[in-house]
């Protein structure tokens, strides 16, 4: 805690690097923004903290709500749980494997874990584990609404029926509701056709509910999410929350779609360049693989993103035509765009001067990423900025991998 206390108060040149910046300004914006969104369509809403897994972040993206979140790994219920967050949807589908470390949870820390399951099988053999342990957990039946990963079709009525009898003869499980996720939506062409995929996930969702209602089961939870489709969503009647997640960081893959701007993206990665390759023409970063992500997602929607684009150290604001155009596990190679194909050698000489000039051994730079989630999952802290300027007011910390931690932590 001292150490991070110190490093509130570093300059970013001080940094060691690669290191992961989260601009305070633009995530409070971020939030309040879907916050706002909540309201005007009557819904709770329960963030999904997979993006930042940050107790400090989840603060923020709650205020004015209920303080309820949804979380993807025991890691993650576990860090939050010790954080004071009481209500958490673990929103996986469930194995009987992790009934036991999320019973030490609830148990520990005065959680209430809402489950997901979509397979009878799986309730059965969860239930089974929890009357062993003596543990009691809510469930909600997951329904595909298109994006093919989890869960039954909203119209499957044996299948809903099924579901909702075995948690009810459980002994251990109740019915909370349904919950489905438009994963699909981050690769829709357009916000039109984002807009009607969030009213196909409204629809679903809500036709599963009522299938639920009329074979005689109660259903308080109707809940539905993905950033683009909370963002999108016309209308949600029928609704009860929304999860959205990777909305309070943005990234590239956001803005590519056009459901953000460059200027909303809060996160980025501080690197340092370590070299000048004249014969690849290529400024050599140490932020490579483990520390960007080779996830690439934004450039279904938009040429010349490589691995990321690049920044001063002091803002966000991309330098034109640079992007990371290769990444080896710690070393990332940024390029210039065509990579002075059709100029004459003296011009690729002059391009080429400019670029070194431009990036000098020795100086910073942000990388701005395709996918936030996977970019900060490695990390274990957000060195945080208010807006363009090169100090670091505050360290937050955040969970990462998937266990719970000792009982020291």
């Amino acid at each position: 805690m001292v150490a991070m206390m110190q490093l509130a108060h570093t300059a970013l040149a001080e940094l060691t690097t690669p290191a992961l910046l989260l601009d305070s300004t633009v995530l409070e914006r971020n939030c309040d923004a879907m916050s706002r969104r909540a309201a005007r369509h009557g819904v709770a809403l329960r963030p999904h903290l997979k993006t930042s897994k940050s107790a400090d972040v989840a603060r923020l993206a709650t205020r004015g709500h209920s303080g309820a979140i949804t979380v993807s790994t025991i890691a993650e219920a576990d860090y939050f749980a010790r954080h004071g967050f009481d209500d958490l949807t673990y929103a996986v589908g469930i194995s009987a494997g992790k009934v036991d470390a999320l019973h030490r949870i609830q148990r520990m820390h005065g959680a209430r874990l809402t489950l997901l399951a979509d397979r009878v099988e799986a309730v059965q053999a969860v239930a089974a584990r929890a009357r062993a342990l003596g543990a009691r957990f809510k469930v909600l039946i997951e329904v595909d609404t298109g994006g093919g990963r989890g869960g039954v079709a909203p119209d499957d009525e044996h299948a809903l029926l099924a579901l909702a009898a075995e948690v009810q003869r459980s002994g251990a499980l109740t019915l909370a509701g349904v919950l489905t996720h438009a994963g699909h939506s981050y690769h829709a062409n357009g916000l039109a056709a984002i807009r009607a995929i969030a009213e196909a996930e409204r629809a679903g969702a809500v036709r599963a509910a009522e299938c639920l209602r009329a074979g005689g089961f109660e259903v308080d939870v109707v809940s539905v999410g993905a950033t683009p489709t909370a963002v999108c969503a016309e209308r949600l009647d029928g609704v009860t929350e929304m999860r959205p997640g990777v909305y309070t960081f943005f990234d590239l893959d956001q803005a590519a779609r056009g459901i953000c701007g460059i200027e909303d993206i809060a996160l980025s990665v501080l690197a340092t360049v370590i070299g000048h390759n004249p014969r690849s023409r290529r400024v050599l970063i140490d932020a490579g693989a483990l520390a960007l992500s080779k996830d690439e997602s934004g450039a279904e929607f938009r040429d010349g993103l490589g691995f990321g684009l690049v920044c001063h150290a002091g803002n966000t604001r991309p330098l034109p035509g640079l992007r990371v155009a290769e990444l080896h596990q710690e070393h990332g190679l940024i390029a210039c765009d065509g990579d002075g194909a059709g100029h004459t050698p003296e011009a690729l000489q002059e391009e080429l001067q400019a670029l070194f000039e431009a990036l000098p051994i020795g100086g910073r730079v942000r990388i701005l990423p395709h996918h936030a989630c996977m970019t900060a999952a490695p990390y274990d802290r957000y060195h945080v900025v208010r807006g363009a300027g090169t100090q670091v007011h505050a360290v937050w910390g955040k969970a990462r991998g998937w266990h719970a931690a000792g009982p020291d932590a």
